[in-house]
């Protein structure tokens, strides 16, 4: 499956489901070459001397709509607050997702596995209306406290 074939995605939430190697992160990184799309790996390879306050900024031309004041609570919600001046290499593995969680969702199209933190949840449940932004989440499954408008499932080829 290209990820033209399913273009256009509806404004909302879309939930990438399958196994392991079943092609999600592929997709998603297909998905992430439209014009409108961000796609970034949750590890900033290659930004080990940044600081978050510099990795955010680096960010913010490829978002038009970002949202600095939603980018302060997301900061607040998930602890990261203590860590701004710090710089990525400082950080454990958990924190520097929390700092492309944050990127992504002040300004975000595309978000591989949303993991279990409630502010994420919470953030998603919130733009599932939004009438113009669509939030892709590849994941096992869809986290049915969710509403989807629409599910891919990809199958291990």
């Amino acid at each position: 499956m290209s990820a033209a074939d399913l273009l256009p995605l509806p404004p909302g939430l879309v939930a990438v489901t399958g196994d392991e190697g079943s092609g999600k992160t592929t997709l998603l990184r297909r998905l992430g070459e439209q014009p409108s799309a961000l796609w970034l790996d949750l590890a900033l390879p290659g930004q080990d001397d940044q600081t978050l306050p510099r990795v955010w900024a680096a960010l913010q031309p490829r978002c038009p709509q970002w949202d600095a004041s939603l980018q302060q609570r997301l900061v607040d919600a998930l602890g990261l607050q203590p860590h701004l001046g710090k710089q990525l290499f400082m950080l454990s593995t958990g924190s520097r997702r929390k700092v492309a969680m944050v990127g992504l969702l002040a300004g975000l199209v595309v978000r591989h596995h949303p993991g279990a933190a409630g502010v994420v949840r919470q953030f998603l449940h919130d733009a599932a209306d939004h009438a113009s932004r669509t939030w892709v989440v590849a994941d096992y499954e869809a986290d049915a406290r969710l509403p989807w408008r629409r599910t891919i499932a990809l199958d291990k080829a």
